[in-house]
């Protein structure tokens, strides 16, 4: 595996990205949020260490409350969701969503949602009090359609949301 060069950097940058303050986001009333998300894993490096995708979940925890804290005083109805990939951190992201102009979709309902019943991953458990959070899941069927004999694979998302939530997925 290769070198991970420049971790005191990497993660100071994670510790600023982990705020709202990094984020130029307008929450004025005329403002609104068409599936918005970030990904602060976004070149997949806790993929192969648990400790950075154990810090990378904890950021998207951290985002996500100072999101909703914001949201909450915005006043408009929102749902607020992380998403995290069994298989790949790069997918990992805390998503945003309102009504909006491009389309009649809030609230949004994922149908293929279903409660998570197996034992949790690791790099979830350690990450958060998983107490105040409802979490989910569902599969996404992946395959790479510009490959002359696609294979096609399965991954499992996990949906978090906080359980007071007042418009859910």
């Amino acid at each position: 595996m290769k070198k991970f060069r420049g971790k005191r950097r990497y993660f100071r940058q994670l510790q600023a990205e982990q705020h709202l303050s990094a984020h130029a986001l307008d929450f004025s009333s005329d403002s609104w949020f068409d599936f918005w998300h970030v990904h602060l894993d976004f070149d997949g490096r806790g993929n192969g260490h648990l400790k950075i995708r154990n810090a990378h979940v904890q950021a998207l925890f951290q985002l996500m409350d100072e999101l909703d804290a914001a949201l909450k005083t915005w006043g408009q109805p929102y749902q607020l969701w992380i998403e995290l990939s069994r298989q790949d951190a790069g997918k990992d992201a805390v998503f945003v969503h309102t009504n909006n102009p491009n389309r009649d979709n809030f609230p949004f309902v994922l149908p293929a949602l279903s409660e998570e019943t197996g034992p949790l991953p690791r790099y979830l458990t350690e990450s958060a009090d998983l107490d105040q959070y409802h979490i989910r899941s569902y599969e996404q069927r992946l395959f790479d359609e510009w490959e002359d004999d696609p294979v096609e694979s399965f991954d499992q998302l996990f949906v978090i949301e906080r359980r007071d939530r007042k418009n859910p997925l």
